[in-house]
């Protein structure tokens, strides 16, 4: 999951208002019907970026002490996107009520920490196509959170969610048989319920109107987070700066520069330059980049669990995001 990503799992429900990842704001009348080569140029960046970025967490884990790396990237990737706020739309539009502070921190808090935060955990030990395809369930779960509290889905969408479901559990297999550690897929799937806590949650907060502050301060939250379990867990004290390889600074900085900064900037653009639902596509096309990149960059197996469950999930996750666009 990136930076700013909630976006990277969709919340299935629609969008919400000024809620980074949300076409709401600018209103469903201003989506033009087609997309435009801008369009899909910049859907591309999100294809390939957002799909390479958990072969860039795994890089960077075999070297960096996990929740460190992970503070690294969003305080870093967070100031970036508050100066660029500042700079492009000025100083005032960072300025948020102490209750959309705290909204905003909070929910970074469980989408960066408990949800991004284990991914990368889990990563030191489950293959990155596989946590991305695990994670690629995150609409599945925020439907169920939605059923839980009484609203109502369609048919086809719970049809969607059992077909997904179904999938987890072939992904589960690696684990269940000792090709991965089963506690590493087991993180990856608690991290799929915190983000989709998240992610539901911040629907029915109170947030800044601003997406692109609302998504730097929960980046800022969600890294200092990871920077307070990092000392709880002793990593600062642990870490040998001359043992990180330069293959993981490099891949920190591309998690900072293009997964949390590039990317998000051609999906917000996206959402008020392009159809939802041709947007919405990159749930499942990012997976599948992810497995990709796995098994050409680090030689990571393609076993018959990973393909016929991540076809299944990907099927189910397409079914729903098609359903509830």
């Amino acid at each position: 999951m990136t930076a700013a990503s909630r976006q990277s799992a969709p919340d299935p429900a629609g969008p919400d208002p000024g809620h980074p990842g949300s076409a709401a704001s600018s209103g469903d009348s201003a989506t033009p019907a087609r997309a435009s080569g801008r369009a899909w140029a910049a859907l591309g960046i999100v294809y390939v970026v957002w799909g390479s970025t958990y072969l860039a967490i795994r890089i960077a884990v075999e070297t960096m002490p996990p929740f460190l790396s992970a503070a690294a990237r969003f305080v870093t990737a967070g100031l970036l996107l508050a100066a660029l706020v500042a700079w492009r739309q000025g100083p005032a539009a960072l300025r948020v009520t102490r209750r959309e502070l705290a909204s905003a921190a909070l929910v970074g808090l469980m989408l960066l920490l408990g949800g991004n935060g284990l991914v990368v955990l889990a990563e030191q030990s489950v293959p990155s196509g596989l946590a991305a395809l695990l994670v690629a369930a995150v609409p599945l779960w925020v439907v169920l959170l939605r059923r839980l509290t009484g609203q109502r889905t369609s048919g086809t969408t719970i049809a969607g969610v059992l077909v997904g479901l179904l999938g987890l559990a072939v992904l589960t297999v690696p684990g269940l048989s000792g090709q991965v550690k089963l506690l590493g897929v087991l993180t990856v799937l608690g991290a799929t319920v915190m983000w989709s806590s998240g992610s539901f949650l911040a629907s029915r907060l109170s947030m800044p109107g601003n997406a692109l502050t609302a998504s730097a301060y929960e980046m800022v939250a969600g890294g200092l987070g990871c920077l307070a379990l990092a000392a709880v867990r002793g990593e600062p004290q642990a870490v040998d700066l001359s043992a990180i390889s330069t293959s993981s600074w490099l891949a920190l900085a591309y998690l900072v520069v293009f997964g949390s900064l590039v990317a998000f900037t051609a999906y917000a653009w996206l959402l008020q330059s392009a159809p939802l639902p041709l947007v919405a596509t990159y749930a499942y096309v990012n997976p599948v980049v992810a497995v990709f990149l796995g098994w050409l960059v680090l030689g990571e197996p393609l076993t018959w669990p990973i393909l016929l469950g991540g076809a299944i999930v990907v099927g189910g996750v397409c079914l729903v995001v098609r359903t509830e666009r």
